[in-house]
C-alpha cells in the first residue's frame, strides 16, 4: 500500500485555482532527484499528499504558490522538495530561506529538510531562533549553509550582525503564515523580504488565508498559483467532544475529576495566556498530577526537555498556549482540554486535532465558565458543524 508523508488515516480534496484536481501523485512520477528519492523510499513514503502533488510541479517550475492546507497535511515536503532540488550542493551563498513563527516549527522544518538530504551530503541547513546562543548560530553559518530555517527575530538580529546574507536567495517560504502575521511578525517578515531582491519565487503556506496574508501576497508575489487542500468530510478524525459547566474557582477540580473518572493517561491543556499556564501547574502539582507547561516566555532547552517527559510518559498533562503548541508533533494524546476557550474557532480546530490521530478515536473537554464561553464555544461548533454533547462530572 502506498504511504504518503501527511497524517495517515485522513482523506484529502484539492482544488488549484479553484479547479478541483485529482490528488494522487508518487513521487517517482515527479522527476525528482535520485537521493531525494531515496530519502524518501527509506522513510516509506511513495505516495505525495495533496498539497505536495499541488506545490512541487509549480515550485520545480519556479512558479509562486499560496496554500491553504491543514496542519498535519504535509507541507514541509511541499515546499522542501523542491527547495532542495534547486540547490547546489558546492554552493557556499543563502539560495533558500523558510520562515517560521516558532522555535520548535522552525527546528521541526530542519528536522525534515535534514531527513530529505539524507543522501545528498554537500547540502547544508542551519536553523536560526531566539533561546539559543547567537554565537554558536554565528559558527553554523560560517559553514556556508545554502538553506536557512528562522524565526522571524532571531533572522533579524543576524541580518543587523551581517552574519547572514540574503542577496544571493532565490526562493522563500513562510510556513504557517496566519500564525507568524498574527503573532505581530509582519513588518520584520517585510523588512525581511526587501533583503531579497532577486528571488524567483515566493510561496506561502497556512492553515488560514487571513486578510494580511492576502496583502503580503498582493505585495511579493506574482500571479501565485492558489491551492486549497480540504480534509474529506467523512474522513475527520473520530473526536468526541464534552461542555462542562464549572465555576472559574472550581476549573482546576473538574480537571482533576475528568482525569480520573475518564480514566486519561495523556492529556494536553490549552489555556489562552502564560500566566494561566503557570497557575494551573502549579495547582496540579499541589493535588500530585505530574504535569508542566510549555510557553513562549520558556527557553528552548526547557521546551525540548518538557516535551521530551510528555512523548515518554514522564508528564500525565502537558499545558500550553497556542503559540507554543504550534507544530508540535505528539501523537497517542488521549484527550485535549479547553481550560479557556479559545478566542478564535481556528484555534480550536488546532487544539482538539491533537487527539484522535492515525485512526484512533479521540476526546475534547470544554470547561465551561461564563455565558461568554458558552456562546463563543455555540459559534465554533455551529460554523464547524460539531457535536458538543453536555457532561456533568
Amino acid at each position: 500500500m502506498p504511504t504518503s508523508s501527511g497524517l495517515k488515516g485522513t482523506r484529502y480534496s484539492m482544488e488549484i485555482n479553484g479547479i478541483t484536481v485529482e490528488p494522487e501523485l508518487r513521487y517517482s512520477e515527479m522527476d525528482l532527484n535520485p537521493g531525494i528519492l531515496k530519502a524518501l523510499d527509506q522513510k516509506g513514503f511513495t505516495l505525495a499528499t495533496p498539497v505536495q502533488a499541488g506545490a512541487i510541479p509549480c515550485f520545480k517550475d519556479w512558479k509562486d504558490v499560496i496554500a491553504k492546507a491543514p496542519t498535519g497535511s504535509g507541507k514541509t515536503f511541499a515546499f522542501g522538495i523542491p527547495m532542495v532540488e534547486h540547490t547546489d550542493p558546492e554552493g557556499t551563498e543563502v539560495t533558500g530561506l523558510i520562515l517560521a513563527p516558532t522555535r520548535e516549527l522552525a527546528l521541526q522544518i530542519q528536522d525534515e529538510l535534514r531527513q530529505l538530504c539524507a543522501f545528498l551530503p554537500g547540502i547544508r541547513v542551519a536553523c536560526l531562533y531566539g533561546g539559543q546562543p547567537i554565537e554558536r548560530q554565528i559558527n553554523l553559518l560560517k559553514k556556508k549553509p545554502q538553506i536557512v530555517v528562522a524565526t522571524p527575530g532571531r533572522l533579524m538580529d543576524h541580518m543587523k550582525r551581517r552574519t547572514v546574507r540574503l542577496g544571493k536567495v532565490d526562493t522563500v517560504v513562510l510556513d504557517e503564515a496566519d500564525r507568524m502575521l498574527d503573532m505581530g511578525f509582519i513588518k520584520d517578515v517585510t523588512r525581511i523580504l526587501k533583503q531579497i531582491p532577486h528571488k524567483k519565487n515566493m510561496g506561502m503556506f497556512s492553515a488560514t488565508i487571513s486578510r494580511e496574508v492576502l496583502d503580503i501576497s498582493w505585495l511579493y508575489q506574482r500571479d501565485p498559483v492558489e491551492i486549497v487542500v480540504r480534509p474529506v468530510e467523512e474522513d475527520r478524525p473520530q473526536i468526541t467532544q464534552y461542555r462542562l459547566k464549572v465555576d472559574m474557582g472550581g476549573k482546576v477540580d473538574l480537571l482533576c475529576a475528568i482525569l480520573e473518572k475518564e480514566a486519561l493517561d495523556r492529556v494536553l491543556v490549552f489555556c489562552n495566556t502564560k500566566n494561566t499556564t503557570d497557575r494551573v501547574v502549579g495547582l496540579l502539582n499541589m493535588r500530585q498530577v505530574p504535569a508542566e507547561c510549555i510557553h513562549g516566555d520558556l527557553s528552548q532547552k526547557v521546551r525540548e526537555k518538557v516535551l521530551g517527559r510528555f512523548r515518554t510518559g514522564e508528564l500525565r498533562v502537558l499545558v500550553a498556549t497556542d503559540v507554543a503548541a504550534r507544530g508540535l508533533d505528539i501523537d497517542d494524546v488521549d484527550a485535549v482540554i479547553n481550560y479557556d476557550i479559545p478566542e478564535e474557532g481556528e484555534y480550536y480546530v488546532h487544539r482538539i486535532g491533537r487527539t484522535g490521530r492515525a485512526k484512533r478515536t479521540g476526546r475534547a473537554y470544554n470547561l465551561i465558565s461564563s455565558v461568554t464561553d458558552d456562546i463563543r464555544l455555540d459559534e465554533i461548533a455551529a460554523h464547524n458543524r460539531y457535536d458538543i454533547e453536555t457532561m456533568t462530572l
